[in-house]
């Protein structure tokens, strides 16, 4: 098994390098299907808008947070795959862009399967209700609806599910996976420190069951949650909320056909696709062959200017995913700390909106953006946070100092609390014949080693660490948020909130969105006498043809060689379709401010 193991590596490590060798192939392709992609979106740009038009938003897949650049790796390239995530930005840009051009007549929603958080979609959903105070109108269909899908279509005049389909709507919830029965098999023992009765970001290490706090957390958390979408829904579809529960608990809403749901006026009629450009032309007045359907990206809009050489403008930095150095998808403190830092000192930039959506992570990573923005704020230049999916735990500790928080009623935040996690794999070095043997100068100059077990001892000091860290945080929040220490250690202990409940608490100023951030710091900047800003957005995308190719083919190679290892594990351990996330326990820092694994999707 091992000989076979390690032949399998040994060839993933050969076609690893003949990766290498046929880049100028592959660069090639890249060339040829830029230039079929470059074809295709000269058809886009021949859709331009003109009379009878319809912004067409097609609900498919990944709603990202802002634009991204494509990704040139080899397997994407030969795939034909270039396409990047339609981000939030372009919909909602395109979308005011729509409300203001009079040649766009009415917005036209497919439900596809979109796949985004909570407040991802509440934030595209206020834009389309803002988008019909223009008395234009707005028509939804779907195949069949997931409750992401259906949660923006409600918005619609008019909304049509296909006759053979039906509504997946289930109520809100989410799995968390527990690892410590994967762990105990492989030989590694968790070792935990922690502050804070609600930090349960550590549970699925040391528990192969959730915890009744935690458990109570999620409980009101998904409650208040489900508060706000049905609500929502039922304010648009003209239903009660305990109507809409009961389809879905008693009469399995999800099990019913299409006539279900229109008798219940959950939709308006049961139609077939190929039906609904006639009934779309039909709403306009026109004939079939004069609708002009056109995507976001035909509008040309995004929702920043980004002037970068305005010298009157206010910064939107993102600060996205889980915080640790070094990253290449999350948020670096290494990339972002001189982004704040030039921000700081650049007279051209009059004010800063920090958009956060992260569950946390680094203590280190997180303390130094913290300061980073301390030195933005001694600057006198307006500072507001806007939280989008997640601002918790270290994402809560770099948006307290804020001069004014805005959250969005489905934002989950809060989780002010720390742990300590090291692993001990002394039974898996066991169990593959490894025994590691210490000589050093002193006694525990090895501490905190990977393949021995803390003693009491050194547990106790990794405790009085984390607790002094702890205290740090809750003295950051305390005079972040002006508010007494006592107070914040209540509502503090690692436990998770929704928008409305942190701005009950006081952990949050506003509820609104990151226009509403922008029109703030506009506000604060005026009072001051200065001009109307122009808006830009940070860190500045590398547009770099070559550099994005060559850093694209380098991932490649390495994703090439953990692709081969992957399967390899597998067939040897089942459960290794579980090794991110035990493999991100060895690569995290030891002290973490980050929230439980919670991933809410509609």
């Amino acid at each position: 098994m091992l000989k076979k193991f390690f032949l399998n590596f040994l060839s993933s490590f050969i076609g690893a390098w003949v990766a290498l060798g046929l880049f100028c192939v592959a660069t090639a392709i890249v060339i040829f299907a830029l230039i079929g992609k470059a074809g295709v979106s000269a058809m886009e740009d021949a859709q331009k808008v003109k009379s009878n038009t319809v912004l067409t938003l097609d609900l498919s897949g990944e709603i990202a947070e802002r634009e991204q650049a494509p990704d040139f790796s080899a397997m994407n390239v030969i795939n034909g795959n270039l396409d990047v995530p339609m981000s939030l930005t372009r919909l909602i840009g395109a979308v005011r862009r729509a409300a203001t051009d009079k040649d766009v007549r009415m917005i036209y929603i497919k439900c596809n399967g979109v796949q985004a958080s909570p407040a991802t979609l509440h934030a595209l959903r206020d834009e389309l209700l803002e988008f019909k105070k223009s008395k234009k109108k707005i028509y939804a269909y779907g195949d069949g609806m997931g409750l992401g899908d259906y949660y923006i279509a409600t918005v619609a005049d008019s909304l049509f599910l296909n006759s053979a389909g039906s509504l997946g709507v289930k109520g809100l919830g989410g799995v968390t996976p527990y690892f410590k029965g994967l762990l105990d098999k492989v030989g590694v023992q968790m070792q935990v420190v922690k502050v804070g009765t609600f930090k349960s970001a550590v549970e699925p290490y040391i528990s192969n069951e959730m915890s009744g706090p935690a458990r109570a957390q999620l409980d009101t958390l998904y409650g208040n949650m489900w508060d706000v979408i049905t609500e929502e829904i039922c304010r648009s579809r003209k239903i009660k909320a305990d109507s809409l529960n009961s389809y879905i608990n008693n009469d399995y809403l999800m099990l019913q056909e299409a006539d279900f749901a229109v008798a219940r006026k959950l939709v308006d009629k049961a139609v077939y696709e190929r039906t609904m450009d006639q009934r779309i032309a039909f709403a306009l007045g026109v004939d079939k062959e004069k609708v002009n359907f056109v995507g976001p990206t035909a509008l040309n809009e995004d929702f920043f200017e980004n002037e970068y050489s305005s010298s009157n403008q206010i910064a939107v930095l993102y600060a996205t995913g889980e915080i640790a150095e070094g990253s290449k998808t999350g948020i670096n403190c290494e990339v972002l700390v001189p982004v704040i830092t030039k921000l700081a000192d650049d007279d051209n930039v009059k004010g800063l909106v920090l958009r956060v959506n992260s569950p946390g992570g680094s203590v280190f990573g997180s303390e130094l953006i913290g300061e980073a923005l301390a030195y933005f704020k001694s600057k006198g230049k307006p500072f507001a946070v806007s939280m989008g999916d997640y601002a918790a735990s270290g994402g809560y500790w770099i948006s307290c100092d804020a001069q004014r928080i805005f959250a969005d009623p489905l934002t989950v935040t809060g989780s002010i609390g720390i742990f300590g996690m090291i692993p001990n794999a002394a039974g898996l070095a066991e169990k593959v014949g490894v025994h590691p043997q210490y000589v050093s100068t002193n006694p525990k100059s090895d501490f905190p080693s990977l393949l021995r077990a803390m003693d009491e001892q050194q547990l106790a000091a990794m405790q009085t660490m984390v607790e002094k860290g702890y205290d740090k945080f809750v003295g950051r929040v305390a005079k972040g948020r002006n508010l007494p220490e006592e107070y914040v250690r209540r509502i503090a202990e690692g436990r998770v909130w929704d928008g409305r409940k942190a701005l009950e608490l006081k952990l949050v100023d506003q509820l609104g969105s990151l226009q509403d951030a922008i029109d703030w710091v506009q506000g604060k900047v005026t009072e001051k006498g200065g001009k109307n800003c122009a808006v830009a957005a940070y860190p500045q995308i590398d547009s770099n043809f070559w550099a994005l190719v060559q850093q694209s083919m380098q991932q490649s190679v390495s994703d090439g060689v953990r692709t081969m290892l992957r399967e390899e594990a597998m067939r040897m351990v089942p459960e290794a379709e579980y090794a991110d996330e035990v493999e991100m326990v060895f690569m995290r820092r030891p002290v973490q401010a980050r929230m439980m694994p919670l991933i809410v999707r509609m």
